[in-house]
C-alpha cells in the first residue's frame, strides 16, 4: 500500500466539508546555531511519505470532490551551500503522490480559497499531546493560529483520525519493519562478538550503532540502552557511561530505524559469555513468559489481556523462587507491561482497548527487575498478528540462553 493509499483510506473516513492541515515541522535549535535532529510529524509522514523541514499538506474534501496540495520550500541557493540539495516540486510530487506542489509562502492563499469556497465546518491538524506538562508543537501552534482566524470552524485531531489507520500495517510497512528488524540483528550479534567484561556500556552501544548505521539505518527508533549489573533494573536508562563488570549482565534495548519504521528488540547478555545459575533462573523465567505471550498473541485480544498471561507467568514463577508470596506481589519485580504499537514510533499510534487485528506489529517485553541482586533481565521480541495467531519478526535473535552462550564462545571473545 503506498501513501497514496493511505490518504484515500483517511478520506473515507472524515466527512464532507472536512479540510485536513498537516506541518512536517521546523527544526528546533538547541544552542547558539545547531539544532536537534529533524523528525518529520508522524502523521505528515504516514500521510505523504516525506520527511523534509518545512512541509506541508493540505487536503479538502467537499464538493463531492478530494483536493490535495503539497507545499514545499522554495530552492535557496545559499542555503543549500551550506546544508544540501532542497527537493525540487518534481521530486516531492513524485515521492508523495501529490501532483499539485507549491511553494511555503502559498499555504495562506490556499486555505482563504478553501475556506471561502467550500462550505467548510472541521480542520484536522494534528493535535496529539503525550503529557499535559510538554511544550506546544509546531502543528499545535498552527492549530492555535487558525483556530483565531477561522473561530466558527471546528478542529479536529487528525492523530485520532490516524490511529484506527496506523494500527494495522500494511506490506510496504511490514517489510520496512522486517528490515529494521534484521538490522538490529545484526547490530546485536556484533555485541555478541565482542562484549567482555572491564568494557564500557557506551562501547556496546558504539558497537551496535556503528554495525546498523554501516547497514544503512540512518536514525535509531529511540536512545539506546546498554545498562549493566544494577542499571538494568531501571526501565529507560541511556546514560551508558558505567563499567561493565565480571559476572554481571548487560541489558540492551534498542532499535534500528529504517525507511523512518522501528524495531524495538532487547536482549540481556552476560559479561562473561556465561550466565551464572542464578541469572539463568531469573532468565529462564522471563522467557517462559516471554514464549506464553507470544503463543497467546492473536487477533481479537487486547494487549491488557496479553500483559495478563507475562503477569500470570512471572507471578507464579516469582512465588516457586521465593521472591514473594502471593502472585499479585509480582509488580514488585514487574513494573511495565508486556506490549505496545510499533511503526513509525516506536511506541506506536494506539488506543487502549483496542483489538488486536491482522497487521498490528507489537512488542513482547516481560522482563524482571531484582534490585538487591542487581539482576535487571528484559527480553523484548516484535510480533506481527496474522489471521491465526503471530509471527516473531525476531525470531533469529538469539534469545534462548544456551543459543546466546554458544554464539558467545563461538565468536572466540
Amino acid at each position: 500500500m503506498s501513501v497514496q493509499e493511505h490518504r484515500i483510506r483517511l478520506y473515507d473516513t472524515i466527512p464532507e466539508g472536512s479540510m485536513i492541515l498537516s506541518y512536517a515541522g521546523v527544526p528546533i535549535h538547541t544552542n547558539e546555531d545547531d539544532y536537534y535532529p529533524f523528525e518529520a510529524n508522524s502523521q505528515f509522514f504516514y500521510l505523504t511519505g516525506l520527511e523534509r523541514e518545512n512541509m506541508a499538506f493540505l487536503a479538502v474534501k467537499a464538493g463531492g470532490a478530494t483536493h490535495e496540495i503539497l507545499f514545499i520550500e522554495a530552492a535557496d541557493p545559499l542555503a543549500e551551500r551550506w546544508t544540501g540539495k532542497m527537493p525540487t516540486k518534481e521530486e516531492a510530487s513524485q515521492q508523495s503522490g501529490i501532483k499539485d506542489v507549491r511553494f511555503t509562502d502559498s499555504i495562506g492563499a490556499a486555505v482563504s480559497r478553501y475556506m471561502g469556497r467550500y462550505n467548510i465546518e472541521a480542520v484536522y491538524f494534528d493535535l496529539y499531546r503525550c503529557d499535559i506538562s510538554d511544550p506546544e508543537d509546531y502543528n499545535a501552534m498552527k492549530a492555535r493560529e487558525f483556530a483565531r482566524l477561522y473561530p466558527a470552524v471546528a478542529l479536529r485531531d487528525l492523530h485520532r483520525a490516524c490511529v484506527p489507520l496506523r494500527e494495522c500495517k500494511d506490506a510496504e510497512e511490514i517489510s520496512l519493519v522486517r528490515q529494521a528488524v534484521d538490522i538490529t540483528r545484526q547490530g546485536l550479534e556484533q555485541v555478541m562478538k565482542t562484549l567482555k567484561p572491564g568494557q564500557k556500556e557506551y562501547q556496546a552501544q558504539a558497537g551496535f550503532e556503528y554495525t546498523c548505521r554501516a547497514l544503512g539505518a540512518v536514525r535509531f527508533a529511540f536512545p539506546t540502552i546498554s545498562a549493566s549489573g544494577r542499571n538494568g533494573c531501571m526501565m529507560h536508562y541511556n546514560t551508558n557511561r558505567e563499567e561493565i563488570r565480571p559476572g554481571s549482565l548487560l541489558l540492551m534495548d534498542l532499535g534500528a530505524k529504517y525507511g523512518n519504521y522501528c524495531s524495538d528488540i532487547t536482549r540481556t547478555f552476560p559479561a562473561d559469555g556465561k550466565y551464572t545459575p542464578r541469572q539463568r533462573e531469573i532468565y529462564s523465567l522471563v522467557l517462559k513468559a516471554n514464549l506464553a505471550v507470544a503463543a497467546a498473541a492473536r487477533p481479537g485480544i487486547t494487549l491488557k489481556d496479553l500483559n495478563d498471561v507475562a503477569r500470570s507467568v512471572l507471578g507464579e514463577g516469582l512465588v516457586s523462587l521465593g521472591l514473594i508470596s502471593d502472585p499479585e506481589e509480582v509488580g514488585k519485580y514487574y513494573m511495565h507491561s508486556v506490549s505496545h504499537s510499533i511503526g513509525i514510533d516506536c511506541h506506536d499510534a494506539s488506543f487502549v482497548g483496542d483489538v488486536l487485528q491482522p497487521g498490528w506489529i507489537i512488542s513482547d517485553e516481560p522482563g524482571l527487575y531484582i534490585d538487591e541482586e542487581e539482576i535487571g533481565i528484559r527480553i523484548e521480541d516484535d510480533l506481527l498478528i496474522t489471521e491465526n495467531g503471530c509471527e516473531v519478526l525476531s525470531r533469529n535473535i538469539p534469545k534462548d540462553p544456551d543459543e546466546i552462550e554458544s554464539f558467545m564462545a563461538a565468536s572466540g571473545r
